[in-house]
């Protein structure tokens, strides 16, 4: 089983970034997850380059492959103004046109337990886009304020106890799914 995990942070020193690598690191041998990391690439949505008969950009291209050939997509995203990061929001509507999308299970990861508004709008952003949303899959770290690494949220029993349980519902959303 593939995963594709996405980060909506850009920072060097994200805490999302670190929560989704600890993600992989904790998966069972058998779920493979892979992190797009080129959010920053994608042009900003112009639905003039993505009309019929036209190719979209290559880097859109290639984020739309990576999305279509994924089991189920892992979302950890920060709350910027209350809202969904930007570069996060302009990728999702690069996916709006394409068949990558519908009926695609995901999950959510949230590291800051008081940023609800993002996961909302981002929750309500995936369905108006036919995502299958798998909720018993949804997880909330609460990983401090302290510089966060991968190895500190995969070492920490909570978190890492939390994100394997969220993976196994996921998987279990993904196989029993007919």
């Amino acid at each position: 089983m593939r995963l594709l995990a996405i980060s909506g942070s850009l920072r060097r020193a994200s805490i999302n970034t670190a929560a989704l690598e600890s993600l992989a690191a904790l998966a069972a041998p058998d779920f493979a997850v892979d992190i797009y990391r080129g959010l920053a690439a994608l042009p900003a949505f112009n639905p003039d380059d993505d009309e019929e008969g036209r190719a979209p950009p290559e880097s859109v291209r290639v984020w739309r492959e990576a999305v279509a050939a994924a089991d189920g997509l892992v979302i950890a995203a920060p709350e910027y103004a209350h809202g969904v990061p930007g570069a996060l929001k302009n990728a999702l509507d690069w996916l709006v046109a394409s068949d990558a999308v519908p009926n695609k299970p995901v999950m959510l990861v949230n590291c800051a337990p008081r940023a609800f508004h993002a996961q909302s709008a981002l929750r309500e952003t995936l369905a108006t886009m036919a995502a299958r949303l798998v909720s018993e899959a949804f997880v909330t770290l609460a990983p401090g304020g302290a510089p966060i690494s991968p190895e500190t949220i995969a070492g920490d029993p909570v978190m890492s106890d939390r994100l394997r349980r969220s993976l196994a519902n996921f998987r279990s959303a993904i196989r029993d799914f007919p």
